[in-house]
């Protein structure tokens, strides 16, 4: 399937619906997904959130909905993504780093 036909659909969290997919940032030489860009301006007023694509359960197509082992907490916690910003490896690393501890 395309990325594209993801765009738009909700993000469920472990304990309730944590926002909408906006986009995916694919790596330019592997066009692998790197992160899914995830809108969550209804409760974080004006914001987005990157999730790792490790953190994806479950995709439903029927229910247009994905499913990720994250809690809303947990992202809002996140390193803060500005989509004005270039990602540097200071800022992935970090990323990382916190999501990694937030699994466990």
């Amino acid at each position: 399937r395309r990325t594209r036909e993801v765009v738009g659909y909700f993000v469920e969290g472990v304990d309730e619906r944590i926002g909408l997919v906006d986009d995916f940032l694919v790596d330019d030489g592997s066009w692998s997904i790197r992160y899914m860009i995830v809108d969550v301006r209804d409760w974080w007023h004006g914001k987005q959130a990157l999730v790792l694509p490790s953190s994806i359960v479950y995709i439903s197509w029927e229910g247009a909905a994905v499913q990720v082992a994250l809690s809303r907490t947990t992202i809002r916690n996140a390193p803060e993504y500005d989509p004005m910003r270039r990602i540097d490896r200071d800022y992935e690393t970090r990323l990382h780093a916190y999501y990694d501890r937030a699994k466990h």
